[in-house]
């Protein structure tokens, strides 16, 4: 198995839905730019770590966007891994749950 190589299953956290939705990169490894903006309707991402190893990729202008929808389960994940965001930010639009790894 390559170095990049990962087992974990990313997560796609929508704000309509209370399910994270199970997806995969195209190539079977990590996500790439183009599949992102398309995965999460946006045209800029960020990234937000959680932990040495899991990350939150999110739109990076979601805030922006008219109607707005505030991703429940997404900022809850992150103010667990980051207290010290609590209260400071959240996050809005869909969002994507992966290892680190499986972001290039």
């Amino acid at each position: 198995m390559p170095a990049t190589a990962t087992t974990y299953q990313p997560q796609l956290l929508d704000p309509h839905s209370a399910q994270p939705q199970p997806v995969s990169p195209e190539n079977g490894r990590s996500f790439k730019l183009a599949e992102l903006y398309r995965l999460l309707d946006c045209q800029t991402v960020d990234v937000v770590r959680l932990s040495a190893d899991l990350i939150l990729i999110i739109d990076d202008e979601g805030k922006f966007r008219q109607p707005a929808y505030l991703n429940l389960l997404a900022t809850y994940l992150w103010y667990q891994h980051q207290p010290a965001a609590r209260g400071q930010d959240s996050i809005v639009g869909r969002a994507l749950l992966c290892h680190d790894k499986q972001f290039k």
